[in-house]
C-alpha cells in the first residue's frame, strides 16, 4: 500500500468499528426483540452516558406507541429527539447540570405502577453526567475524587466501584426508586469485560461490591479523603442493592454493543480487502505505556518469526488504558499509547497503526484518533520535535497535532472505548 493507502486502510477500519456501535444500529437491531410497549401503562425513557441521546433518538424513531422521559448526555453529544427531553452536562468531571439532570429523572420515577415500563438507556461516561452525591457529601466532594481517580492510574472499574459508594443513584438506586414498574436497561458497555454493573456504575444494575472495597481503592491510589467523605464510606446509610433485593425483581438489562462487536467490524473489512485480521482481545487494560510495548512487541514477532500470523496482517485490540499523569502537556491515554507505540517501534519498517477513542473526543482533546507510520519519528525530528520528552511530558496529542496526524470526527454518539489497530505489511 502506499501511504495514503494504509492512513486510508486504518481511518476505514475505524469508522467500521465506530458504524458497528453505532445507537442506530444497535436500537434498530434490539429494541423490537427486547422491549415490548406496556399494555396498560405509560412508558418513561431515562438514560445517561455518551451514547443516551443518540439512543433515546433511535428509540423514538422505533417505538410503536407513546413515550415520554428524560435523558443527560456529554456536551455536544445532544440529538434531536421530540418526545425525550436531553439535557447535557459535564464529563469526564461532573458539573451541576449533570446534578440537577440526576434529581430530575429521580423525581420522574416517583410514583410509577407496576403496568408502567421504564426503558433506561445507558453507556459509558454515566457516572460524571448522572451525578448525584450520597447525603452528607457536596458536588464539590465529588468534582474532587473525580479528579483524583483520573490522574491516579485506577482502572475504570476501580474508579466506578468508588464513584458507587459515594452516590445516591448509581449502584442498583435509581432502580430502587422506578419500584415497582417493570424496568428494562439497554447498555453499550465502554467497559472491558462488559460487567453491566460497572457501565456508568451500573444506576439501575445490582452491586456486589462494599464500600470498605472503596476505601481500600482510595488508599491502593494513596488519595487521601477528607474526615466527611470518609465517614460517609465507613457509615454507608443506604448499601448498593445486592441482586437478591425483592425490588429488583421487576427488572431486566441487556448489554447491546460492546468492543468485540467493533473489532469483529473492523476485522470484516480487513479481510474484505486481503488484509488478516488478529484480534488481540476486546478487555485489554493497564498502563497505556506498558500496552503500547506488549503491541510492540508483537508486531516485530510477527516481522521476525511469523508468529502469531504472517504479514500482511492488521493487530485489532480494545479495552480501556490507564494513564498516570506526571507531566503537564496535553492529550488522552490514545494519544500516549501511540507516542509510547511510535518510540518503541523506532521506526520498524512496514508498520502503521491508529489508536483512537471510538466516542469521537480522546481524553479532553476533539481528537478521535492518532496515526502513525515508520517515518513518524524522523519527521518529528524535522520539526525540533523529541518524542521521549513529549511522551514523559503526557504530550501525545502535541506530538501528532504537529505531524498533522489526527483524525478527526467530532462526537460519534457512541462510546466502546479504545480502538486500536496496527498494519503489518510484508518487508
Amino acid at each position: 500500500m502506499a501511504a495514503m493507502d494504509q492512513k486510508a486502510f486504518l481511518t476505514t477500519l475505524f469508522q467500521q468499528a465506530v458504524h458497528a456501535v453505532a445507537p442506530a444500529t444497535l436500537i434498530s437491531k434490539h429494541l423490537g426483540q427486547l422491549v415490548k410497549p406496556p399494555v396498560t401503562g405509560k412508558t418513561l425513557v431515562i438514560g445517561a452516558g455518551k451514547a443516551a441521546a443518540a439512543m433515546a433518538h433511535a428509540v423514538e424513531k422505533a417505538w410503536q406507541g407513546e413515550l415520554s422521559g428524560l435523558v443527560v448526555t456529554r456536551y455536544g453529544h445532544g440529538a434531536p429527539c421530540q418526545r425525550i427531553e436531553v439535557i447535557e452536562a459535564a464529563h469526564p468531571v461532573p458539573d451541576s447540570a449533570g446534578l440537577a439532570a440526576a434529581q430530575r429523572i429521580l423525581s420522574l420515577v416517583r410514583g410509577l405502577r407496576p403496568e408502567d415500563l421504564v426503558l433506561c438507556l445507558i453507556s459509558g461516561g454515566g457516572s460524571s453526567l448522572l451525578t448525584l452525591p450520597a447525603p452528607g457529601l457536596t458536588l464539590e466532594d465529588k468534582r474532587a475524587i473525580n479528579l483524583a481517580l483520573l490522574r491516579s492510574g485506577a482502572a475504570i472499574g476501580e474508579m466506578n466501584c468508588v464513584r458507587r459508594h459515594l452516590s445516591a443513584i448509581k449502584g442498583g438506586r435509581l432502580a430502587l426508586a422506578c419500584y415497582p414498574a417493570q424496568v428494562i436497561t439497554l447498555l453499550i458497555s465502554d467497559i472491558p469485560g462488559d460487567d453491566p454493573s460497572i457501565i456508568a456504575s451500573g444506576p439501575t444494575i445490582p452491586d456486589h461490591s462494599t464500600a470498605q472495597d472503596a476505601l481500600k481503592i482510595m488508599a491502593k491510589y494513596q488519595i487521601p479523603l477528607a474526615d466527611h467523605v470518609r465517614t460517609v464510606l465507613e457509615n454507608e446509610a443506604a448499601p448498593c442493592p445486592t441482586p437478591d433485593h425483592p425490588f429488583l425483581k421487576n427488572c431486566r438489562h441487556h448489554v447491546i454493543g460492546t468492543a468485540q462487536i467493533a473489532l469483529e467490524a473492523a476485522a470484516a473489512y480487513a479481510r474484505s480487502q486481503g488484509i488478516t485480521p488478529i484480534i488481540l482481545g476486546g478487555s485489554i487494560e493497564g498502563e497505556a505505556r506498558d500496552i503500547a510495548s506488549m503491541h510492540a512487541a508483537i508486531a516485530r514477532q510477527i516481522l521476525t518469526y511469523g508468529q502469531p500470523g504472517t504479514a500482511p496482517c492488521v493487530l485489532l485490540s480494545g479495552g480501556e488504558t490507564t494513564v498516570t499523569l506526571r507531566g503537564e502537556g496535553r492529550g488522552g491515554r490514545n494519544a500516549e499509547f501511540l507516542l509510547a507505540l511510535t518510540q518503541s517501534l523506532q521506526g520498524l519498517k512496514g508498520v502503521y497503526s491508529l489508536a483512537g477513542d471510538t466516542d469521537g473526543i480522546d481524553g479532553t482533546e476533539a481528537v478521535a484518533a492518532y496515526l502513525a507510520g515508520p517515518n513518524s519519528l524522523d519527521r518529528a525530528k524535522a520539526l525540533g520535535l523529541d518524542a521521549k520528552s513529549m511522551l514523559n511530558d503526557n504530550d501525545g496529542y502535541s506530538f501528532f497535532a504537529a505531524l498533522e496526524d489526527c483524525l478527526i470526527t467530532g462526537p460519534t454518539r457512541t462510546n466502546v472505548n479504545d480502538f486500536r489497530a496496527i498494519l503489518i505489511e510484508e518487508s
